[in-house]
């Protein structure tokens, strides 16, 4: 049992509290400095398992993604605001201080695409998009020019401020359509989507998560892909993790967990062409997935080898 005896849980506890009493969580100098230090703290490779930390660690970690996903909200808002007023928003998007991760992130992510997928997505949907949506406008303006974005966000304001960032481009306001909405809500359009992104944030607890998932499985057409961002190691309490086995009705393909300053690990899945209920009926959705998770977990999630070398190396195998 992990507990605070471990010399990184308790730093991370440290953080936590300090963090725990700010007044406010908007960009400011002492926000600005607490989450950085957190950030750089949690990055390093750490033997630690999240699953076996004692209850009380558990409460923390959760209250402590909460926060953070909080304070990126809010992080994302102010820096949208601030692109917003150039006459030339994309133009400016290095300001954002993590616009390269997006960049490596976004990079990461189409280069695993490109390996289990016959050619570039017509159309793909990216759930929790937020108000600065740079995988999205990455995505589109370098990697798949011709491919039309659907983003879902539950905030009306996330989503006017995202889409007032791309109105004024010529072709990015004609691929990036923006959809106020719970995603729950959404059925028969996810048949048309190639790839349905879900970012790290939709579904904090892992019912959450569990449920969307489930939802997807039901509406996403058959083969479709489901791109989803997860944590691995110390990262994890920054990020909610996604448990490859609890992808019932999907194929997982790949699990990657960077070491760099890209955060979040990623997973690709392959929707099954079974339905999830008559799969689990007739025994063939969990037992392929147990294989999966199996396999997934001979990958030494620490190795010092970087994701981008990674990927050449199993599409040189492949």
């Amino acid at each position: 049992m992990v507990c605070l005896k471990d010399p990184l849980v308790q730093k991370i506890c440290e953080f936590y509290e300090k963090i725990s009493m700010l007044d406010s969580l908007k960009p400011s100098k002492d926000v600005d400095t607490l989450f950085t230090q957190l950030v750089f703290t949690c990055m390093p490779p750490y033997p630690i398992d999240v699953t076996k930390l004692c209850k009380k660690i558990q409460e923390i970690r959760s209250k402590l993604i909460r926060l953070c996903g909080e304070a990126e909200g809010l992080l994302e808002k102010h820096y949208s605001s601030i692109l917003g007023s150039f006459d030339n928003p994309l133009g400016h998007l290095d300001i954002f201080p993590y616009y390269s991760n997006y960049l490596k992130l976004s990079l990461l992510e189409f280069n695993i695409l490109n390996q289990h997928s016959k050619g570039v997505p017509n159309r793909v949907a990216f759930v929790g998009s937020g108000p600065l949506p740079l995988t999205s406008i990455v995505l589109a303006s370098y990697h798949m020019t011709s491919t039309t974005f659907h983003n879902y966000d539950i905030d009306s304001s996330a989503n006017s401020m995202a889409s007032s960032l791309v109105k004024s481009h010529p072709d990015l306001s004609k691929r990036m359509i923006f959809h106020t909405t719970d995603i729950m809500n959404v059925t028969s359009a996810l048949k048309d989507y190639d790839v349905v992104f879900l970012a790290a944030l939709v579904g904090m607890h892992k019912d959450e998560k569990v449920r969307i998932v489930e939802h997807l499985n039901k509406h996403m057409a058959p083969g479709a892909l489901l791109m989803l961002r997860s944590a691995h190691s110390a990262r994890a309490f920054l990020y909610p993790v996604v448990d490859p086995c609890d992808l019932r009705g999907f194929e997982v393909l790949s699990v990657f967990h960077p070491t760099d300053e890209v955060i979040n690990s990623v997973i690709i899945a392959r929707k099954s062409p079974f339905s999830m209920h008559s799969s689990i009926d007739q025994g063939f959705g969990p037992l392929m997935l147990c294989s999966i998770c199996a396999e997934i977990q001979v990958f030494n999630p620490l190795s010092q080898m970087n994701m981008i070398e990674e990927l050449a190396a199993e599409k040189h195998h492949s």
